[in-house]
């Protein structure tokens, strides 16, 4: 999923991931949505549902297309994106624990942090998610997750989470929220960091063993993170 103000076709040439899918053979969607100065509607209470609507309904009808007209396997279906992305991604895998098998997010909020703010645009006049002045337990931060498809017991998405320790449009903090969300969520206790990994200007949050969830941030990385393609693809297990 594209920034705020991007699109799909603009996303696709901003990473590698077109090799990657041709070498490897996955397929990607690059969604987009028109609204809101193109930014995805992560605080509106439909896409925050099950089945509610919103931009995570149209995403997840691309999925379902997606999967019927290429025979795709439903076992392997991953979200990721950038910053307003990151935030959908976030969304989706609340939202749709049954689709996603995993999703990673660089420089997005915990899932329904801007719920009930009238945007979730860098324009908004209320900017306390992004600025990471929200406060939650991790408990209630979870709460929100599991209250968003009420009487699911199926397993949850694993999740990546990157983010710049410079950030000043979306706070670090923000996905210091998102971790202690799934943290809970997933009932993994942080276990230990990794300082230069996966290079020398990041650290790596390790939760359990490391393969449901882990997170990043970078020293001097601002808004936003750049993707590296390889991490997220080891841990969506698409490479070795």
């Amino acid at each position: 999923m594209h920034p705020c103000g991007g699109s799909g076709t603009g996303f696709f040439s901003q990473t590698r991931l077109p090799s990657y899918a041709d070498s490897n053979n996955f397929i990607l969607i690059y969604p987009e949505t028109p609204n809101m100065s193109r930014c995805w509607d992560v605080q509106n209470a439909a896409t925050l549902t099950h089945n509610g609507g919103g931009d995570a309904a149209g995403i997840i009808s691309m999925v379902n297309y997606t999967l019927a007209k290429y025979s795709a396997d439903p076992a392997r279906v991953y979200a990721m994106g950038s910053s307003s992305g990151a935030m959908m991604t976030n969304a989706l895998a609340g939202s749709y624990p049954n689709v996603f098998e995993a999703g990673a997010a660089y420089s997005g909020i915990a899932f329904a942090c801007a719920s009930g703010q009238g945007q979730a645009t860098p324009m908004a006049p209320n900017q306390t998610c992004a600025q990471g002045q929200i406060r939650r337990t991790p408990k209630e931060w979870g709460d929100f997750v599991r209250n968003a498809y009420p009487g699911y017991t199926g397993r949850r998405p694993r999740m990546q989470i990157i983010h710049g320790l410079a950030d000043t449009l979306v706070r670090p903090a923000c996905a210091t929220q998102a971790l202690q969300q799934w943290s809970d969520v997933l009932g993994l206790p942080w276990s230990r960091n990794a300082t230069g990994t996966p290079s020398a200007a990041y650290t790596q949050m390790v939760y359990g063993d490391g393969t449901q969830l882990e997170g990043y941030f970078g020293q001097g990385v601002g808004h936003t993170a750049p993707v590296n393609e390889q991490v997220m693809l080891k841990f969506f297990g698409i490479l070795k």
